[in-house]
Order: structure tokens, then C-alpha cells, then sequence
């Protein structure tokens, strides 16, 4: 647990990339430059290393909402059509057991399904943004589930059963992409990804409860369906407002032109303990 007088950390939405994009820069160039720019200034924002990461990734679904239990994951490449040495990428993080355990105490709490899972190795929705915030990976870190299904408003109950976490120094990152529509990308996607990132930005600057509903709702925003013609993308940014549902959010991440036309945002939700002062 952390002292009283610690600031509770805040929860992060981000959008993590494509594929193991921090090990492909001869290839990509600075296609990622700017992401790995917000990424690798989070820990700034903290103020302070977390005891360990919670890591909501959009590339993991269970019947229940399940919690990485190894002390030590593997690696699951779980992409294709990447350069060989992309498949023998490490990224060496500790797990942390103890800590599933009170993850999955606080979901059952909360009326919610969970289970643990001992044997899953980290995805690259954890370990490609996760080189960029703590690339000597001395944080522990472990993944929770989506829960298949996908309902938002049972993601944002997810958030609010773990927001104890925050103020146990326990990092909770909802991992996805703000646009994910992998047969619109370029110039097509400009229209229709910076509509759905209008809507964010209004959602996510509305009230607590407006803020909830909208996201409730997110199928009926603009372009939604284009911008996410399936939603496992966008429901870890639920668990995030979730577990911050009164705190003002901040966008720490925008690009209007990415991969020739994207609009992409990252979000923070409550305070930057590392700008105060």
C-alpha cells in the first residue's frame, strides 16, 4: 500500500501500435516517433516508478475476466507478417502473483466473473508500449482480460472494482488503438478517424456521468463502425475511465496524419503527480 500522503496514480488509455513496431525502426523510420515520445514520458507524468503495471490488453479475451499469474510470462507473438528477428524480441518483466490474486479478489467483489491464468506469456498490446514507458523492464507487470462479449458498461464496472489498486501504486493501462479498422487505413481513414476522435475528445471532456453513458453508447458516435468495425480496441479505454470515473481526463497523445491520414489519441485520466509543482 502506498502512504497516505502518496497521490493516487491516474489510469491510462493508450494506443499501442502495430505489431512490435519499437524493434522495427530500420524499417518504419519515425512512423512511430511521436507515440514513442508519449509513451516514454509517462513515467514523468508519474512522478514515480509504480509497484508494478496492470495492463488491460485488447489482444487478450476470456469467457471471464482472467489475470496473468506467472512470476515470470513468456512471449506470445501473436502477429504476422513481421521480419524474423521480430519473433525472438524478449521483453523481461517479473509478474506478479500475489498481486493476480488481489485482482481477481477485487472483480469476484464486485459480482464480476474471474480466473487465473498461469500459463499465458505477455502480447504485443503489452510488451511493444511497455518497451517505450519502462524499456530496462524493471517494473512488474501483468495482463487482465477482456471478457468476451465485450459490453462496455461491464468493462467500466471492471474499472471501478480495480480503482482500489491506485492507491496500492499499481499502474492500471487500458491498452488499444483510439482507430482500428485494419482495411481503412491512408488517406480513406482521414475523414471518418478524425470524427470518431471529435467524439472522444468531447466524451471524455464531458461530465462523470455523461462521460459513462457516452461511452455506454460509443456505437452511436461518428463513424464509430468505420473506426471500430469490432470494439476490442476501444473497451480497454472503459476500464480506464472506470477506474478514474470522477477524474479529469487529458489527451498526452495526438497525431492527425498518422499512417498517411489516422487521427490516434492516447488519454490519461487524473492527475500528473510528475507536472505538479
Amino acid at each position: 500500500m502506498t502512504a497516505s500522503n502518496t497521490p493516487r496514480l491516474p489510469t491510462y488509455f493508450i494506443s499501442h501500435g502495430g505489431g512490435p513496431w519499437p524493434w522495427m525502426k530500420a524499417e518504419m523510420g519515425n512512423t512511430y516517433a511521436r507515440l514513442e515520445a508519449a509513451l516514454a514520458d509517462m513515467p514523468r507524468q508519474l512522478g514515480r516508478k509504480p509497484a508494478a503495471v496492470l495492463m488491460v490488453s485488447a489482444h487478450w479475451e476470456a469467457p471471464a475476466f482472467t489475470v496473468q499469474a506467472a512470476a515470470q510470462p513468456g512471449m506470445l507473438y501473436d502477429y504476422g507478417g513481421f521480419p524474423p528477428h521480430t519473433y525472438e524480441v524478449h521483453y523481461r518483466s517479473p509478474g506478479a502473483p500475489a498481486l493476480a490474486q488481489r485482482v481477481q479478489a477485487l472483480v469476484q467483489a464486485a459480482g464480476l466473473p474471474a480466473a487465473l491464468d498461469a500459463e499465458r506469456g505477455y502480447d504485443h498490446g503489452m510488451f511493444s508500449p511497455m518497451q517505450a514507458i519502462y524499456p530496462q523492464a524493471d517494473v512488474p507487470v501483468l495482463q487482465l482480460s477482456l471478457r468476451r462479449g465485450l459490453d462496455p458498461a461491464e468493462h467500466l464496472a471492471l474499472g471501478r472494482a480495480l480503482a482500489p489498486l491506485r492507491d496500492e501504486d499499481v499502474l492500471i493501462v487500458g491498452s488499444g488503438l483510439s482507430y482500428h479498422n485494419l482495411r481503412a487505413f491512408g488517406p480513406q481513414a482521414a475523414a471518418p478517424s478524425q470524427a470518431f476522435d471529435d467524439w472522444l475528445v468531447q466524451s471524455l471532456g464531458a461530465a462523470p456521468a455523461q462521460r459513462s453513458q457516452a461511452l455506454v453508447d460509443w456505437a452511436q458516435a461518428p463513424a464509430a463502425r468505420i473506426a471500430h468495425p469490432r470494439e476490442e480496441h476501444l473497451i480497454p479505454l472503459m476500464v480506464a475511465v472506470g477506474a478514474a470515473e470522477d477524474e479529469q481526463a487529458a489527451r498526452i497523445y495526438h497525431e492527425g496524419a498518422f499512417m498517411g491520414g489516422l487521427s490516434v489519441s492516447s488519454y490519461r485520466f487524473g492527475a500528473a503527480a510528475g507536472d505538479a509543482g
